[in-house]
């Protein structure tokens, strides 16, 4: 008997089926920049900076690239058959590091990989992409799916996300600006956003053997809500900021705190005059992460060093903006607070009582 593709695992009639699905969410995201290639190999993206939503005119135009994955939050929406919001987290983890240097998201391009074919699973994965590209104010402009049966098990999956943006060489934010005096000011995260998963499952379903549908009463929510929270996108936030305010003379420094913490992600950014202290209570931790730590009785060094602890993005900012850029974030319905300062040091990033 003649052996087929199907025989292998991979469905090329499902594929298409699920193949299908997918340009609707596509073309809900486009911006007018985006040149239709319905079909073709690969996707289109106009350079008319005429239409930016950060600035009205490029004289030295830079592109910036970010790439990222959800990590092993993957298994939990899993576990929990939900999968509608871990393509937000894509978007987020990508577009956020994008954001840090000041630059418009233009497009953004996935990977998901399957161990068999299931158009309901994809379509669901990529409707969350689709609304976190809606969010980020970017374009979902292609992606790739690969079933990959025997390397993946039948209900795993794997997700990779790449974002393309654009920024004019004289408002890049490098950080270089940042200096002695600076304020810096703590954008609240979502709740875990997409760092420190491994350790979660480990305390949450190996060590303290709860199930994903478990009512946490400290939370008021169940195990699946309290960790598949989506990621918060903030690229209406930074647009905000750097349409109003010039880079280098107010904003100095954009950081997103994603796995290694506050310090660690704050150091990135740092020149190497400049110390940041950070001042411990300025902002609030959120209780998802008191309950990890209880649960799983880890010590703080550990929970600063994995977690974002309750931040998602700081800005640095000169002192005599400080005020004006606060009520501005919070104008655009987030929170903020001023959380430590930059001193004279040798780049490092530390806490303070």
């Amino acid at each position: 008997m003649a052996t087929t593709y199907k025989d292998s695992g991979v469905d090329l009639e499902l594929y298409e089926q699920a193949m299908q699905k997918l340009p609707s969410l596509m073309h809900r995201t486009f911006t007018p920049r985006v040149v239709r290639n319905d079909g073709g190999f690969a996707g289109l993206y106009a350079l008319d900076f005429a239409k930016s939503l950060f600035a009205r005119n490029y004289e030295e135009p830079i592109l910036v690239s970010g790439t990222d994955g959800v990590g092993t939050k993957l298994q939990v929406a899993q576990r929990a058959g939900k999968h509608d919001t871990v393509g937000i987290d894509l978007v987020a983890m990508c577009v956020n590091d994008v954001l840090c240097t000041g630059a418009e998201p233009l497009f953004f391009l996935d990977y998901v990989a399957m161990g068999k074919d299931n158009p309901p699973l994809l379509e669901a994965i990529v409707r969350g992409i689709s609304d976190g590209c809606i969010d980020a104010e970017c374009s979902l402009l292609g992606g790739e799916t690969a079933i990959m049966p025997s390397h993946y098990h039948d209900d795993m999956y794997d997700l990779a996300g790449f974002c393309v943006g654009v920024v004019d060489k004289k408002r890049l934010v490098s950080g270089n600006a940042i200096a002695a005096g600076d304020v810096l000011i703590g954008v609240p995260s979502s709740g875990l956003h997409s760092n420190g998963f491994s350790l979660v499952r480990k305390v949450v379903f190996d060590k303290a053997k709860l199930d994903i549908d478990s009512h946490v009463a400290d939370l008021g929510t169940t195990v699946a809500d309290a960790l598949l929270t989506p990621t918060l996108i903030y690229s209406k936030v930074v647009r905000s900021v750097l349409s109003r305010y010039k880079v280098k003379s107010v904003v100095h420094g954009i950081a997103h705190i994603t796995g290694g913490g506050l310090l660690e992600n704050t150091e990135r950014i740092l020149p190497p005059t400049v110390d940041l202290e950070f001042v411990r209570g300025s902002w609030e931790v959120l209780p998802v992460f008191r309950w990890l730590q209880q649960l799983g009785e880890i010590e703080q060094h550990e929970m600063e060093h994995v977690f974002n602890m309750g931040l998602g993005l700081v800005f640095a900012v000169s002192p005599y903006y400080a005020d004006s850029v606060q009520a501005l974030i919070r104008s655009q319905g987030l929170a903020c607070s001023v959380i430590g300062e930059a001193v004279e040091g040798t780049g490092k990033s530390r806490y303070r009582s």
